[in-house]
């Protein structure tokens, strides 16, 4: 996998291109200029490094950061290594919690100010590997260098809330906290 990286590195140094610079620019106007800049700089030296150790193809069963995870598997090949979500749901509702996803998407995945989690409306998609990248990444504005949707995500569904999902890869240290999480979904909309 690739990602365009155009624009300034943290150091200052030009890297060219005015993509870069439009979404770090949109994106600064919310969140402040430096924030911005560091968390796309982290994510992008996440995947970086991320694309170069994982040379090969990568098994489930290794634990990474979920950014590594992202970089070392092609769209449409990640699936959850907990097949029976059962048995570390209620593990991944304390991860999805200790995250404040439930001020969003609420305690039980209702829905707030975010989609829910307990409806038929599954906006990307509801494979595996698009909830691992939609939490990974993020959506629209606020993901990174608008990677979610250069990956070819394109929304299939509506709710009536329709804000973009912040990144979240960098604030796991593994991605089997993120598998949790989604095992917990799966718990609260089989």
């Amino acid at each position: 996998m690739s990602l365009p990286f155009h624009g300034k590195s943290p150091s200052g140094r030009v890297l060219g291109g005015t993509f870069w610079d439009t979404a770090v620019r949109k994106a600064s106007r919310n969140y402040g200029q430096s924030a911005v800049q560091s968390t796309i700089s982290r994510i992008l030296v996440g995947l970086i490094l991320a694309a170069l150790a994982g040379a090969g193809p990568s098994s489930a069963n290794e634990t990474m950061t979920p950014l590594e995870r992202v970089a070392s598997a092609p769209k449409g090949d990640l699936k959850n290594p907990f097949i029976d979500v059962a048995s570390v749901a209620e593990e991944g509702h304390k991860i999805y919690m200790s995250h404040d996803c439930g001020s969003c998407h609420g305690g039980g995945g209702g829905g707030g100010m975010a989609a829910p989690l307990t409806n038929e409306v599954w906006i990307y998609g509801n494979a595996d590997d698009t909830l691992f990248r939609l939490i990974t990444l993020g959506t629209g504005s606020l993901s990174p260098g608008d990677a979610f949707r250069k990956q070819g995500f394109v929304r299939k569904g509506s709710e009536n809330v329709v804000g973009p999902m912040p990144p979240f890869g960098e604030l796991f240290k593994t991605d089997t906290e993120i598998w949790k999480i989604i095992a917990w979904i799966r718990s609260v909309n089989p």
